[in-house]
């Protein structure tokens, strides 16, 4: 498994990074904890380093599941965790950072992140710069190594950028979602060695080949609302994917190693491989 260095530290994560939003089962069908645990243990087992959670991911449950995984083997990992637009304000950096530590049953983490800007979602707004304050403030108390930034325009990243350090962006970048490529998003992070840690890479698991034109998902899966499975888009991405199967035949690989190393064959960017 390649390194990838996180920003201008010392710390190195897998290029393949392990997504743990399913783990939270809020928002997902048919997640199982244990599933969940020996996923985790089979990503190790395979050189995966580095494990993304968030305290919204089913209100910690994700975080909790990927701590008893993890266990005693927390000194071979780099453990990655968000905090969500709702706890913004200082004091509340502070105790949800304390939570994600309990949840996890450890006493650092390897990147913090906010997980989007404030205000997302009707949330009440608190200035950028208090927020970073906070998150400075557990770095220099050692509760986190680095910090990080989720869902962020570039205008919202250069003003985080202007208070303190910001070592990773994590933003949807896929063969379907190109964005920070077409907004000069990805060029200004290569520039200030900020690491793109991209999620969605396999876009919702549509890049495997695994859904076919009549897939529909069950009550509760939020990728129905996925604008790319909207019926006017829907028949362009099965165009898509067939013309890329014959290059994931050639190497042969499968649709969703072929999208992972799409990702990461660039300069830079990880790739957060969502796993049940």
């Amino acid at each position: 498994m390649r390194s990838v260095a996180l920003g201008t530290t010392d710390i190195q994560l897998s290029s393949i990074i392990m997504g743990t939003w399913q783990a939270g089962k809020s928002m997902w069908t048919g997640i199982d904890d244990g599933d969940s645990q020996r996923a985790v243990h089979a990503a190790m087992d395979a050189g995966i380093t580095t494990f993304d959670t968030a305290e919204e991911y089913g209100k910690g449950h994700s975080e909790r599941v990927l701590g008893k995984a993890i266990g005693n083997r927390r000194d071979r990992v780099k453990v990655l965790s968000k905090v969500f637009a709702n706890h913004l304000a200082h004091d509340q950096v502070v105790a949800a950072c304390e939570r994600s530590l309990k949840n996890l049953g450890t006493d650092y983490l390897d990147l913090y992140q906010i997980h989007w800007p404030s205000g997302s979602f009707g949330t009440k707004p608190v200035p950028l710069e208090e927020t970073m304050q906070a998150l400075m403030a557990l770095k220099e108390k050692g509760k986190i190594r680095a910090i990080g930034v989720s869902n962020f325009s570039l205008d919202q990243l250069q003003a985080a950028s202007a208070i303190g350090p910001v070592e990773t962006l994590q933003p949807p970048y896929s063969l379907f979602w190109r964005h920070v490529e077409t907004n000069g998003t990805a060029a200004w992070c290569r520039q200030h060695q900020v690491t793109l840690l991209a999620y969605s890479p396999m876009a919702q698991g549509l890049l495997t080949g695994k859904f076919g034109p009549d897939h529909r998902f069950e009550k509760g899966d939020h990728r129905s609302g996925n604008r790319l499975f909207d019926p006017t888009v829907y028949p362009q991405v099965q165009k898509a994917l067939a013309g890329l199967r014959p290059i994931a035949d050639r190497k042969g690989i499968s649709m969703a190693q072929l999208a992972l190393a799409w990702v990461t064959a660039k300069p830079g960017p990880c790739a957060i491989a969502g796993v049940r």
